[in-house]
């Protein structure tokens, strides 16, 4: 039974509202400083998790925890802690015929809830985003990171000591799936519940809660090399957005190439993905000009290498007559996350940025880019592909909802 943790939460909560914007800083910059200086313990208890993955699975890359990757989280949680707080900022302001002073302005949510899996980074970032919008939130991790979690908790609940918040405000649940209906249905404690991880969770997510949802969704990226591209700048930046980091949501997934370069452009990608041994589902035309390069990871394209989230170091290519072949394929296949095009005519570029729906469209760019820090917004939940309140790095200037606040000397209508 998780309900006394949930009530935790929302009794927390008027506390975290309430603190000022001196103090969630300097509880985040004294939390940075923990993660840095308790690293070994945490690198402990996520051996413990890896332990217990094999190591051909692709979510282990997700899973695993090194000195460098503690660093640039501490680095994160400094980050937001230089944000500018996004709660009690003027919205809009009215005054009416009658006298009465209209204001609407940003409040926290109150209580958010986080469902993710295999990503322990998510705990830190999602607690600091929380706090620093003063909100009080309940995290659900993945069994694959429970331990990681519970050692990240650990060290954000003393951080809460210190700066003498109430550690309610930020709860762990049990991974049991046994306790997931009862979360989903928590609609009395949980303002908002946002799922972050596969296709599979997000959905489950969507049909079971009681509770509004906001998507974070899987990325089913694209990139459309158009015929005018640059054909090594085309290879640089496909090859990037596939091997950088496989497993993670902004990573190439479909190349979709104009038969006018495709003999030209293909042959230039085959030795970086050979260094990864990149699995490639090819279409027939793709494949035969693949197959002439003698590259071995080859195979060809069964009606699910398209809108497929590999997550791993596989992807799909298509060769399309022109730009009106690729959008059609994007608007089938796109989970709506990032696209790009890679081509020199400026006019078509634009009319790619224009046309195709996604969070996030690039221009002659790695899809990789998609994140909150580099867009400028710190940590992230997660990327949003929904239109409904964020959409794309959903960071800490969305963590709040609207409050209209009016004053008046004893108008009545």
């Amino acid at each position: 039974m998780i309900q006394p943790q949930l009530e935790q939460a929302q009794q927390a909560a008027p506390a975290i509202q309430a603190l000022s914007d001196a103090r969630k800083q300097d509880f985040l910059m004294n939390l940075a400083t923990l993660l840095e200086q308790d690293q070994a313990e945490i690198m402990a208890a996520n051996r413990l998790d890896l332990s217990r993955m094999p190591d051909s699975d692709p979510k282990k890359d997700r899973l695993l925890l090194t000195p460098d990757r503690i660093f640039w989280l501490a680095q994160a949680v400094r980050e937001v802690a230089a944000l500018p707080d996004p709660t009690g900022k003027l919205l809009y302001e009215h005054q009416s015929p009658n006298g009465l002073h209209i204001q609407k302005m940003s409040v926290p949510m109150g209580v958010v809830g986080v469902i993710y899996e295999s990503r322990p980074n998510v705990t830190v970032d999602v607690a600091a985003l929380c706090l620093r919008a003063g909100n009080a939130v309940v995290l659900r991790g993945g069994s694959d990171a429970s331990d990681t979690n519970r050692a990240l908790v650990a060290i954000i609940h003393r951080a809460m000591e210190a700066a003498h918040i109430p550690p309610g405000a930020v709860q762990l649940l049990p991974p049991d799936r046994a306790f997931m209906q009862e979360f989903l249905h928590a609609d009395r404690y949980i303002d908002v519940l946002i799922p972050r991880g596969s296709q599979e969770l997000i959905q489950f997510v969507r049909t079971h809660a009681r509770i509004p949802v906001i998507e974070t969704g899987a990325g089913v990226c694209h990139t459309y090399i158009h015929a005018a591209a640059d054909a090594e700048m085309a290879a640089a930046i496909v090859v990037n957005a596939k091997t950088s980091r496989p497993s993670v949501c902004n990573a190439l997934d479909t190349v979709l190439v104009d038969e006018a370069i495709a003999a030209e452009v293909l042959p230039l990608i085959l030795p970086g993905f050979g260094k990864y041994s990149v699995t490639v589902f090819a279409d027939e035309r793709a494949w035969q000009i693949i197959d002439n390069q003698g590259y071995s990871h080859l195979q060809k394209a069964g009606p699910d290498a398209w809108g497929r989230e590999f997550l791993d170091y596989a992807c799909s290519i298509k060769v399309v007559r022109n730009m009106a072949e690729a959008l059609g394929h994007i608007r089938t296949y796109s989970s709506r996350h990032s696209e790009a095009i890679v081509s020199e005519d400026t006019e078509v570029c634009e009319a790619f940025l224009q046309r195709v729906d996604a969070a996030a469209v690039y221009a002659n760019a790695s899809t990789r880019f998609t994140d909150g820090s580099v867009f400028g917004l710190g940590a992230e939940i997660g990327i949003s592909t929904q239109k409904l309140h964020a959409r794309g790095p959903f960071a800490l200037e969305k963590l709040v909802t609207e409050k209209w606040v009016v004053r008046g000397k004893g108008q009545v209508r």
